[in-house]
């Protein structure tokens, strides 16, 4: 089977990317104590780059010091005294012929070391208190996040995702599960929205017209009284008649992330063709909401011939992986050579914890290699 959508390109705004392959943004562990760009981290991205990628979504990357979601070696963008690290970054990703990068800008909220949340909450799990925001907070954080867009621009990347998915703070507002404001903030649907219109505004002021701005989007909170779908098409509505270029639909969060009745990304193991896409209800029911705009589908992507007919029948845009890239960041080059079998990736989830020591890699990959290296020097002798 030959793969002619999957690597022929597609607009996010208007920039073009070479395919129809994203890297979904996940934690590397690969920054230094500060929050700096190392020359590691800059050397796991460009192995993406030279695998083919259209798209990569680098990671989380701090607005503010509270927002952290993790204490140490977190990507920052909250001074200017990042910018040159991540200039670096993009530089050395641009060598690529076409390949554009994504900082996803975040701020923990009431998951991170320092839990701040838009209503009184005690986490399920570490039974930490959350502070609550107050609206000067919250027009701090409005500000914070305009201004992290702007030093992205001005680090030379393509485009910038907002994380508002998986529980961090913006999904936070959006859900009827843990925002229970009474002020603009809150109570409709279109109050919980109002703090990404802000930051889309604020950060379109900062950037201009042309830089692409879109959204990691919860759908689904996957607790009782927490987002659905419903909720999900008129946040939607909103943010695409607000401007924003794309949308990631995503659902779960650190509430459901233990509980095996959840197929919550990113713990979720994908052991069959029936546990794959498991966001693409999200982004069936969006697609009808984005207009001219590309929704992007993730979540247990692997199949490429199962995501070449999703592409054809224009029931996702683009599709976007990660666990697959840790232990092959050449697979898309393999697709694209003619080599469609599925990834090497297990799914096991084994790379996820090895971001705590070092930056995130495949434990199966580095067994196999000492595995082939060992009998490389039982032959030779």
């Amino acid at each position: 089977m030959v793969l002619k959508t999957l690597f022929s390109p597609k607009k996010i705004g208007n920039v073009q990317i070479k395919n129809r392959i994203v890297r979904s943004a996940t934690h590397t562990g690969g920054a230094d104590d500060e929050g700096k760009v190392t020359d590691e981290l800059v050397n796991f991205y460009k192995e993406i780059a030279k695998g083919g990628t259209g798209l990569i979504i680098t990671e989380i990357t701090s607005i503010d010091e509270e927002g952290k979601g993790m204490r140490r070696n977190q990507i920052c963008l909250f001074d200017d005294v990042f910018i040159p690290g991540n200039k670096k970054l993009v530089e050395a990703v641009h060598e690529y012929a076409e390949v554009k990068i994504a900082p996803q800008l975040s701020h923990a909220g009431r998951q991170g070391p320092t839990p701040v949340a838009p209503s009184p909450y005690t986490h399920k799990y570490n039974k930490k208190v959350a502070r609550v925001l107050t609206s000067e907070d919250i027009e701090g954080v409005i500000k914070n996040f305009a201004d992290a867009g702007r030093r992205a621009y001005e680090s030379g990347y393509d485009m910038i995702q907002l994380q508002a998915g998986h529980g961090w703070l913006l999904s936070s507002f959006l859900s009827p599960y843990l925002n229970n404001r009474t002020d603009e903030y809150g109570g409709s649907v279109e109050g919980r929205t109002k703090i990404l219109v802000d930051i889309y505004d604020q950060t379109r002021d900062q950037v201009g017209k042309e830089f692409p701005i879109f959204l990691k989007l919860q759908t689904l909170d996957f607790v009782p009284g927490g987002l659905n779908l419903d909720d999900a098409e008129q946040i939607t509505k909103i943010l695409i008649d607000t401007g924003y270029d794309a949308i990631e639909p995503a659902g779960g969060s650190s509430d459901t992330i233990l509980d095996p009745a959840y197929p919550t990304y990113p713990f979720a193991k994908v052991d069959s063709a029936n546990q794959e896409n498991y966001f693409l209800n999200s982004v069936k029911r969006l697609k009808p909401m984005m207009k001219d705009r590309p929704v992007i589908l993730m979540g247990g992507v692997r199949n490429p011939e199962i995501i070449e007919k999703l592409l054809q029948d224009g029931e996702t845009d683009l599709i976007s992986m990660s666990r697959p890239l840790i232990w092959e960041p050449d697979l898309p080059n393999r697709w694209e050579s003619g080599d469609i079998s599925p990834p090497l990736c297990t799914s096991c989830n084994q790379c996820l914890m090895t971001s705590r020591g070092g930056i995130i890699h495949c434990p199966l990959k580095k067994k196999a290699e000492r595995r082939k290296k060992r009998q490389q020097e039982k032959q030779a002798k």
